[in-house]
This record gives structure tokens, sequence and C-alpha cells, in this order.
């Protein structure tokens, strides 16, 4: 397998200087894997930290900025950030007013962020968590206890950072993320596996001709393994999975999100297809994001992610946002 890197035990390191070069109105520490907002902490405002194994570029480095993430804690390819660097992470972008941890519901990601909350509250810092477990594919995985966290992990970091921009207390900033999360639901879909630096070769075993339905974000097996399907099918079967666990009350923010690998030519005409199955159902969208967001190395594959938004949580998703990744109104 042909890879664009030096060697496996430095690519993490080696994308962080590149990212660092790229966005100078961000901090990185490549020795500790931190990414801050250079004008961190922020008087007044509550900090916003997430991580997660690297491997899933934009998320989460590529989220951090104003209206955003406060800092990020790149892991090891598929691998949680340590509790040390998460604590770092807090002590960095904390103004006095506290700081949320936004984690993903993978069992390294929890035990580790808990550690870290700890390792923060010991040094005086006030610690909040929102817990995202949005994926309605699998209630437990190769990684989870529970649901996994996917696509929503967006909808949570974008809206709670409007919450923490306007000055909200970190009590409000972390009902608004909770509310996001219960709220949202997503359903991911691979036709490839993905391949790990390390390995050098596909993770699992998909045949030609055949896709996985329900895939998780580290290439965790899905609900079922079908024959391929044409993307109207795909559609069908994923809007339908996540509208059966979560039956549409509001207008919705969709995502359809890419893993890596498939073209946005092949993205927008899923995403035709999705916005037809929505339609059909009696769903409103509000407000689309349609690319490669939440991604899985170079897995071909898409996932659908819907959020049911009121007034108030649409008017903080338009809200001003300046990141790497995500950007308008600034």
């Amino acid at each position: 397998m042909r890879m664009l890197i030096n060697v496996p035990e430095t690519v993490v390191a080696d994308a962080l200087r590149g990212f660092a070069a790229a966005y100078p109105d961000l901090t990185v520490d490549v020795e500790n894997r931190v990414i801050v907002r250079r004008d961190a902490p922020v008087a007044g405002q509550v900090g916003l930290v997430s991580g997660g194994g690297s491997g899933h570029e934009p998320l989460h480095g590529g989220f951090v900025g104003p209206g955003m993430l406060s800092a990020a804690c790149p892991g090891e390819v598929f691998t949680s950030p340590v509790p040390d660097q998460m604590a770092r992470a807090a002590a960095a972008v904390d103004s006095g007013a506290g700081v949320l941890f936004v984690v993903k519901n993978y069992t390294g990601d929890v035990l580790n962020f808990d550690m870290a909350a700890e390792l923060a509250e010991d040094e005086g810092i006030q610690i909040a968590k929102v817990l995202v477990d949005d994926d309605v594919a699998v209630t437990d995985s190769l990684y989870t206890a529970g649901r996994r966290g996917t696509g929503a992990t967006l909808f949570v970091e974008k809206i709670a950072g409007a919450a923490a921009a306007e000055g909200q207390p970190l009590e409000r900033v972390e009902a608004v993320g909770r509310q996001v999360n219960a709220n949202s639901r997503s359903f991911g879909v691979a036709l490839s596996a993905c391949t790990t630096p390390a390995k050098g070769s596909p993770t699992f075993d998909l045949p030609d001709g055949e896709l996985e339905l329900g895939i998780g974000i580290h290439g965790e097996p899905g609900r079922e393994r079908r024959p391929m399907m044409t993307s109207g099918e795909i559609a069908d079967f994923a809007v339908n999975a996540i509208l059966e666990d979560m039956p549409p009350r509001d207008p919705v923010l969709l995502l359809v999100n890419g893993m890596g690998a498939t073209p946005l030519l092949e993205l927008y005409g899923f995403h035709a297809e999705v916005q037809r199955v929505l339609r059909e159902r009696g769903v409103v969208v509000a407000r689309t994001l349609v690319g490669n967001y939440v991604t899985s190395l170079d897995m071909a594959g898409a996932s659908v992610t819907l959020c049911q938004a009121d007034e108030e949580l649409l008017r903080l998703w338009d809200a001003p946002v300046r990141t790497p990744a995500l950007r308008w109104g600034m």
C-alpha cells in the first residue's frame, strides 16, 4: 500500500508540523500533542476541549478557533489521547469560567477524559462533560459500551462553541451540548476498509461488490454486510434507520459526511438521494453540510447525521465561526 508519509512512527508529528505551518493563528505543541487557539484563554468565556485518535481529520484540530473549540488533543492513529494532554489543554484555555470536555463515546476516550477531569479539578479548574453517542447502527461495538460517537460531534462542538463565545456560563454551555447530542442521530456506510499507517494494509476484509451498513469510524463492523447497493438504496436504508430511532419533530441540521476517500462528486449525488428520502418522510432540512468532516483515513463511504434543531439551536449554528475546516459569518 502506497502512502504519502515518511515512516509510520512519525505520521502524527509530521501532520501536526504541517498543520502548524498552515494555520499560524493556532498554537500547535507538536511534542505534547495539543492544538490551542492563539488568543486562549479568552476572558469570560468557557473553554471547549475535545480530542480523539488521529485519522479522522479535520476532526478535531480542524475545528479549533473562534466560535468552536478552544483546544484539541490528537492521539496516535485511532488511539485516544492521554489524560496529560487533555489536562494541559484545559489549563491553556481556562479563563476562570470553566472548561467543557466534548467526548466521543469510545472506551479509551471516556476513561482518559475522566482522568483528565480529575487532574484539572485538582488544579482548581471547573470541568463539565458532554458525551457524544449519536450512532444508531449498533448498541455496543469493539470500542464502546453503548452507542458510538460520530458525526454529531461536529454539531455539538459548533453549537456549544457558539454558546461559549456569547459568554454563556458553563452550566448552560454544557446543557446546550447535551441537548444537541440528544437531538442527533447518525448512520454510516463503508464501501472499502481503511488502511492504518502502522499496518499498511486494510483493517478488515470487505470483498469487491459488497458494502458494510452501519460502519464505525474506526472500521468497526456495522449491522450487516450486503451486495453493493445504489446511492438511492443506501440513502433509503441510512435515513430510515435514523428516523426509526428519532421520529422527526423539528427542522433538522443535515450532515452528509465523507469517510475520507469518496469523491465530492459522489457525495453530492448521495446528498440528493438523502434529501429525496427526507422529503418523502416529511422532514424539513434547515441547514446542510456536505463534505469530509469526520473521516476514517482512506475509507470509501459516507455517513448521514441529523440534528433536530429548534430556533435557539439554529441561531447558535448560524453564529460566526472561524476554524480551518469550518468558517462563516466573520
